[in-house]
């Protein structure tokens, strides 16, 4: 029986179990954000499209500023009531429990354009909350390689196979340097954005490059560019690939980064090595957290972090039972807190959940269960998701900013 109380225990379940399609759903994408994934209409389902998809909001906003990615789900429980002149409400059928909500909304910058007529949208930069997102090297060079007729790519990655973004962000397999002309497109877009979304944090990602100390150089120029642009001096984080110890000395020294996250995603060897093969090929699991300890070194106890996907252990191939992979999570979430480093968990929803029916059940269990425990290991470790990394605004499929904001409000 979960603990989880408040907003964390809404989130979670809805997170887990989707919101099916209604008209107001579809009302709401209409001024919202939209989701990277349409609504899939089940088998016998009312479609009222005829296309057999929809586009839905990505966001749900509950009044205390929490975020809630939505899963479209015809099976769930869960649907939106309402307009935007009257307000929209999330109504549970089991128990007719509702609240109000809000979506994320569809701010002019996301159809605005840089001088020479790229569309914002294009240039490199996205949203969630109060966090801006810069890629602009989105293509990851693990998906063009394969060992043994494998693929190099992380098996929950579905983002980072070169396509027409790469096209118009300049992006060329093998080439490391980042297009000027790339760089300040993205400037014109971050500056609107930072204007129009309240942002709070910076986050530098991109796709991974098969030699770590190239992806380093990038990064460099990247982050270089960003803090000359950044004239309201939000906080950034470095999210690469895990770095040489030199080049992550070269970004302190500098200044060029307030926190760091190099996202190890799996903790266990033998399951890194099956879900990151990429990662594992070309990098190598202890020196990836070996480059982790370095930072701790440089910027200091929860100043570094690790991005963890919570869930893809629940594949059928990988054969763990959710209290299995729960209990793996948090022997890993220890060992990290021990070295300094801050684990996050994202949720992720794996391809043909669908079709099981006792996933959203099982993912749930394993979920609650992990939150909860890592919640006791960062109070016995004294550490906190710093505010300037990332908060309970943007924290849109990680618990962690919840759980220790309403746990802060109960102890007051």
């Amino acid at each position: 029986m979960t603990s989880l109380t408040g907003s964390p225990a809404l989130k979670v379940q809805v997170m887990c179990e989707g919101i099916r399609y209604t008209p107001a759903l579809a009302a709401a994408a209409a001024h919202s954000m939209p989701n990277y994934y349409p609504y899939r209409f089940k088998e016998g389902e009312p479609d009222p499209t005829g296309r057999g998809i929809a586009t839905i909001p990505y966001l749900i906003n509950l009044g205390d500023g929490t975020e809630i990615r939505i899963l479209g789900n015809g099976d769930s429980p869960w649907h939106v009531e309402g307009s935007r002149d009257a307000g929209y409400r999330l109504v549970d059928d089991r128990d007719g429990r509702s609240l109000p909500v809000a979506f994320e909304p569809l701010r002019p910058w996301q159809s605005g354009q840089t001088r020479d007529g790229m569309p914002y949208a294009q240039a490199g930069v996205s949203t969630h909350g109060d966090m801006l997102v810069v890629n602009v090297a989105p293509g990851c060079e693990y998906f063009l390689h394969k060992h043994d007729g494998r693929s190099m790519r992380c098996s929950f990655c579905a983002y980072g196979a070169p396509d027409e973004r790469t096209k118009h962000l300049g992006q060329v397999t093998g080439q490391v340097q980042i297009p000027q002309a790339t760089l300040e497109r993205m400037a014109e877009a971050m500056d609107a954005v930072i204007e129009q979304a309240g942002v709070r944090h910076i986050y530098l990602v991109g796709g991974s490059l098969t030699d770590w100390r190239a992806e380093g150089e990038r990064f460099l120029q990247l982050a270089r560019f960003v803090r000359q642009a950044n004239r309201r001096r939000i906080p950034v984080a470095l999210g690469s690939g895990a770095l040489p110890d030199d080049q992550l000395a070269q970004f302190h020294a500098e200044g060029l980064v307030e926190h760091v996250c190099f996202n190890l995603e799996m903790w266990s060897e033998p399951l890194f090595s099956r879900i990151c093969p990429g990662k594992a090929r070309y990098v190598g699991y202890e020196r990836w957290i070996a480059s982790l300890e370095t930072a701790v070194r440089l910027w200091g106890r929860g100043n570094v972090y690790s991005a963890m996907v919570a869930g893809i252990e629940l594949d059928p191939e990988h054969g763990l039972e959710w209290q299995d992979a729960a209990r793996i999570a948090l022997q890993g979430a220890e060992d990290l807190c021990r070295r300094g480093i801050v684990p996050i968990y994202s949720l992720v929803w794996p391809s043909g959940g669908r079709q099981r029916p006792d996933y959203h059940e099982r993912i749930r269990a394993y979920f609650e269960t992990l939150t909860e425990g890592y919640a006791e290991i960062r109070r016995r470790h004294d550490l906190a998701v710093a505010d300037s990394f990332m908060c309970h605004r943007c924290a849109y499929m990680q618990l962690e900013c919840d759980v220790d904001r309403v746990a802060e409000a109960t102890a007051a």
